[in-house]
Order: C-alpha cells, then sequence, then structure tokens
C-alpha cells in the first residue's frame, strides 16, 4: 500500500496491514472455497473506514467441510514484528444458528486475564477484527446463499514465538499473537500501537485489583523497581517514552499507586513538562540542568562545567561529585509534571531515576494531589 507518513527525509513511508485485516482476507477466501468451490485470488475485503484493499493469497488447502486459505503480512515501511508473518484461517461448518465462532489455531494466543477487549478463555482476536471477519463471512455465504454459520479458525505461522517479542506474556495472552487492528491500516511508525499496550496493561492491572503498577521508560529501569518493589510482572508497565499517554489514560484509569522509573536523561525532559520523551520531540537541555544545580547551591566553576557537558550523564556525575541531588530535584519536578497531567486523579505518584547502569540514584518520595 503506498503513501503514508514522512520519514524526516521527505521520502513518504508506506503503510501496510493489520494482522486483523489479513485474518480477514484468508477468512473470506476460506470462505469462498467452502460456499462455492473456488479460492477468490485476489482476495478483497471491506475495512472499517470503507477501504477495498485485494490481498493475494498465499497458501490454499480444502477438505471435507472446510477450507483455509493464508496472506501473508505486509506491515509496510513499519517494524511490526509480524512483518512478513503467515496469517491463515480455517473454516469449517459449524451447527445451524450458530454465527460465527472464533478458535485459536497455531500461533494465536488465548487471554487469561480479565480486563482485556474480549473475554477470559477467547481467543486474542480483538473486537474490530472479529467484527471485519462476521462482515466477510456473511458477503461470502449471501453471494452462495448459505446461512453463515462457521467455525474460523486463525493461527500465525510462528506466532507463539514472535509473541515472546510483543506485550502479550505480559498481559496474560497465552499462546502466541493477538490478532488486532482497528483500521486495518498500519501506519509506520505509529505510537498508536505501543500506547494501546500501555492501555491494555492498565486494564489488566485493574482488572487482578492492583493498588500498585510502575511504569518504566525501558529494561534498565524496569529492573531496577522488580529490585526494589517485587512488583509481579502485570505490574509493570512498557512505557518507553510515552509518559504522557500513560499518564493521560490513568487519569481516566487510575491506580491508587504510580512508580515512575527512567533515566536520567529523559526524566530531565519530563521535569520540564515535556510529555513525550523521544530524542526527536525534545532535546536534553544542560543550560536547565545547571540552573537546577545553582538552585541547589552550586559553585559558579561548577555551574560552567555543568553547561559545557556534552551529556546528561556527565552533568549528573559532576553534580554527585559536588554532592549535590541533582537527580533528586528532577525526580521532584517530574513528579509535579506527572500530577499535573494526573489532574486530580487518585493516584499518589513516586518518581525514580535511575543512572545508566540501572542504578537508582535519585527519588522524589509519594505525592497526590
Amino acid at each position: 500500500m503506498d503513501g503514508g507518513e514522512g520519514n524526516g527525509n521527505g521520502k513518504a513511508l508506506r503503510r501496510g496491514w493489520t494482522t486483523g485485516a489479513c485474518a480477514t482476507a484468508a477468512a473470506r477466501a476460506a470462505c469462498g472455497a467452502l460456499f462455492s468451490g473456488d479460492f477468490p485470488d485476489p482476495v478483497t475485503v471491506t475495512l472499517p473506514g470503507g477501504q477495498t484493499p485485494a490481498f493475494a493469497l498465499a497458501w490454499t488447502a480444502r477438505g471435507d467441510g472446510w477450507a483455509a486459505a493464508g496472506v501473508v503480512k505486509d506491515a509496510g515501511d513499519d517494524p511490526d514484528v509480524t512483518h512478513g508473518a503467515l496469517i491463515r484461517a480455517r473454516v469449517s461448518c459449524a451447527e445451524p444458528g450458530q454465527g460465527v465462532v472464533f478458535r485459536a489455531g497455531e500461533g494465536v494466543g488465548t487471554v487469561t486475564r480479565p480486563g482485556l477487549p474480549v473475554p477470559v478463555g477467547e481467543p486474542a482476536i480483538n473486537p474490530v477484527p472479529r467484527a471485519m471477519i462476521r462482515q466477510a463471512v456473511a458477503e461470502a455465504a449471501a453471494l452462495a446463499g448459505e446461512a453463515p454459520d462457521v467455525v474460523v479458525e486463525v493461527s500465525v505461522e510462528n506466532g507463539e514465538a514472535l509473541a515472546r517479542r510483543t506485550m502479550n506474556p505480559r498481559l496474560g495472552i497465552l499462546g502466541g499473537l493477538s490478532i488486532l487492528g482497528t483500521t486495518g491500516i498500519v501506519v509506520p511508525y505509529s505510537c498508536a500501537a505501543w500506547i494501546a499496550s500501555i492501555q491494555r496493561g492498565v486494564d489488566v492491572a485493574r482488572a487482578a485489583g492492583l493498588g500498585h503498577v510502575a511504569a518504566c521508560t525501558g529494561d534498565t529501569s524496569e529492573k531496577a523497581v522488580v529490585a526494589r518493589y517485587g512488583l509481579p510482572e502485570h505490574a509493570l508497565l512498557d512505557m518507553g517514552d510515552f509518559a504522557g499517554g500513560t499518564l493521560k489514560y490513568l487519569r481516566r484509569h487510575p491506580i491508587p499507586r504510580l512508580t515512575l522509573c527512567g533515566g536520567f536523561a529523559k526524566f530531565g525532559k519530563l521535569a520540564r513538562g515535556l510529555l513525550d520523551l523521544h530524542s526527536k520531540r525534545g532535546s536534553v537541555d544542560l543550560d536547565w540542568l545547571a540552573d537546577r544545580m545553582a538552585e541547589l547551591g552550586a559553585v559558579p566553576d561548577t555551574v560552567a562545567e555543568a553547561r559545557a557537558a556534552n551529556t546528561a550523564a556527565q552533568v549528573l556525575s559532576i553534580a554527585r561529585e559536588a554532592g549535590l541531588p541533582l537527580a533528586d530535584r528532577v525526580a521532584a519536578l517530574a513528579q509535579r509534571t506527572a500530577l499535573d497531567t494526573l489532574d486530580g486523579a487518585p493516584v499518589a505518584v513516586e518518581v525514580l531515576v535511575t543512572d545508566r547502569q540501572g542504578n537508582i540514584v535519585g527519588g522524589s518520595g509519594w505525592s497526590a494531589l
């Protein structure tokens, strides 16, 4: 699929298709073969926005009372772990009046914890892909004059291994990947998928009745939190650079205690009021850090040395050598940004700052508005 977002060099990035769109195409082709005897290739499906893309089939099979088809997922220019995966749908006849029954085939996960968009025990096929598949089945059945009563089993080749590179195990989705997508279209380098994973993490934590979660910027800070509190895996939110997305969702879906843990440079941005911590959205302001050192009583030569530093880590080292609690000040100001963003939600916040080695070098203590 051509067109999409720019990559910063003036070149448009190519959009792709979600696992939900691919599973729908595979199911539509399999239904065509089951009801009419032929696999439509390419097969056309209708996306929620009205687009009607055509998908080439990469694999087909059939037997007595069933047919199956597969589509290779093209994620465009997005670095998606499922790019190139073969997504299959096996469609078989169901009892009259059952409608569409979903099954998780090999490589598709099963939901084991409450709080997700589908109930515990169900295949991890999200609501929009389910609606798309039902529509595709209904269209194929209508063309053949048949009732849309079928079992749709979706599978993903190598899906269980791929799922280990996603948030699924932490969310309690076991055995494979989720079939996802709200539009059917993958936008390259979109933050939407990451933020959606954070939101599902909050939902699972709330459904489990957890009173304390930790949102971390990466593996190093996450290990520091686990070492301090021993939190279970489903209490850990992989926040990455999306502090704003995390806090805004918690504002609407609060959890009593939130630990924010991250590196000194990233939380230096949060302390300045930045909610997107990615380097492309804002650089580390060494002058700002030097000013905070001055407020803490640093002598002019030390402040000047900090202003001339090359990195935030170097500024932190200068402050520590001078006996200045700069990391604590950054933590306190980052906590203020977080509480302002939570805007009165019943969430007590603690901020922990780590160095590059994962040592906790500063903290704010607990506070709530």
